[in-house]
């Protein structure tokens, strides 16, 4: 059982229940006091890693014991940087490695930053810190990405967003606005869409990107990202290997002037996404649901929106919003994943907490 220890279980008095299509839903607060949490993930045996934008790593094991881990790298915790993404390895019980993503110095500029290390045995420290991959350097304190995720074949994507500067993102002998894939040694994998192309970054497996905040697998094993537009226009998208998403030559929202983007919201070549939604929710994290405890629920795409304080589950055949996830919990949700029995985990910035929905 997850987390059950008698501190934790002293918060468990705020649990809420709604009711939703397939049934009421219980929102358990699983662990609390979180300082701008950003990602987590899932241990062997029902512990947890979870990130705090200003730098820390913490370990909460199955009993509920709380470590903040040393030997974490020195980041840039400035604008929306910092400590972001953490991924277990699919072969952690063997290997003890975790992937993390954090914005970094990068020469004169700051960037995303990919690492691997080695969880302790005693489960205090990070060890074999491994930097993987650094985007190319650029300024600014915003639109860092920054999920990572292990694909089927063991290598990694990771997104990244065009830093502030729109036009970066069609450039690509630049790493802005693109998801990269490297193997889990830092390595290009021989089969990216634009190896031995040059002048492109052969890191690249897809670029037009803004800001992709939420990265998951759907249940074929295919990538799927969420992406924060202008005012209007946030997207879900399918990737596709050496596809070119249109960012900021199209688009469904405008300028936060008002202006009108780029050249329209369709151009020969560039990728339609999935789904849009206008007004913007500012999505971050996205889940393709097993259907484990819920199976009206297969294949659904779950994403957590900042700005309206929800849960979007959209149809995962038809990819349209159909129903929103709603409680005083889901306060600007920063990530989304599903546990290891099918409950849906989520982490609230605004209550700084990690809560679990179970039936």
């Amino acid at each position: 059982m997850f987390l059950q220890s008698a501190r934790l279980l002293s918060i468990c008095a705020a649990i809420a229940f709604v009711p939703l299509s397939a049934a009421a839903v219980t929102f358990t607060p699983v662990v609390d006091d979180l300082d701008q949490p950003w990602g987590f993930d899932f241990l062997p045996g029902g512990g947890l890693v979870i990130t705090e934008r200003d730098g820390e790593m913490l370990h909460v094991t199955a009993d509920g014991k709380r470590t903040r881990l040393n030997g974490v790298p020195n980041v840039v915790a400035r604008g929306q940087g910092g400590l972001l993404d953490v991924t277990v390895a699919r072969d952690f019980a063997q290997s003890r490695e975790l992937f993390f993503t954090y914005a970094g110095r990068i020469g004169r500029g700051t960037g995303t930053v990919l690492a691997k290390a080695r969880l302790s045995a005693d489960g205090t420290a990070l060890e074999n810190v491994t930097k993987l991959f650094e985007q190319t350097p650029a300024e600014g304190g915003r639109h860092f990405g920054s999920r990572v995720v292990e694909a089927r074949d063991g290598t990694l994507f990771v997104t990244i967003g065009d830093r502030g500067d729109r036009p970066s993102a069609q450039d690509r002998s630049r790493h802005n606005g693109s998801i990269v894939r490297v193997t889990r040694n830092g390595q290009i994998p021989a089969d990216n869409p634009f190896v031995g192309q040059d002048g492109v970054q052969p890191q690249i497996w897809s670029y037009g990107h803004r800001n992709p905040q939420g990265a998951g697998l759907d249940l074929s094993g295919n990538l799927w990202t969420s992406e924060h537009g202008a005012r209007g226009g946030d997207e879900v998208n399918r990737v596709k290997k050496g596809a070119n998403f249109g960012w900021p030559v199209i688009s469904y929202g405008r300028h936060y002037s008002g202006g009108k983007i780029g050249e329209g919201t369709a151009k020969p070549g560039m990728e339609q996404p999935a789904h849009y939604w206008d007004p913007s929710i500012a999505p971050s994290g996205l889940m393709v649901y097993s259907g484990k405890l819920w199976p009206a629920w297969r294949g659904d795409i779950f994403v957590g929106s900042l700005k309206f304080d929800y849960i979007s589950r959209l149809d995962g055949g038809e990819v349209r919003e159909v129903e929103q996830i709603k409680s005083r919990e889901t306060g600007r949700v920063r990530d989304i994943l599903e546990g290891p029995d099918g409950a849906i985990w989520f982490l609230s910035v605004e209550r700084g907490a990690l809560y679990r929905i179970t039936p």
